[in-house]
C-alpha cells in the first residue's frame, strides 16, 4: 500500500494506544475491533485535516 506516511507523533500515539488496548482487553476479537476503530478515527481526522489544509492553500 502506497500513500502518505503519518507523522512521527501520530505513529507514536497509535503505537501507545495499541499497547494500551492489548494490555487492558483480553478478548482477541475485542482487541481487533478496538484497534480498527482507532485507525478509523485517526485516518478520519487526518483526512479532514489534510483536506482543510489543501483548500486553504488554493
Amino acid at each position: 500500500m502506497k500513500g502518505r506516511k503519518l507523522s512521527k507523533s501520530l505513529r507514536k500515539y497509535v503505537r501507545r494506544e495499541k499497547a494500551r488496548i492489548r494490555r487492558e482487553v483480553w478478548d482477541l476479537k475485542e482487541q481487533e475491533k478496538l484497534i480498527e476503530q482507532l485507525y478509523q478515527e485517526i485516518f478520519k481526522r487526518y483526512i479532514i485535516k489534510k483536506n482543510s489544509n489543501i483548500s486553504e492553500k488554493k
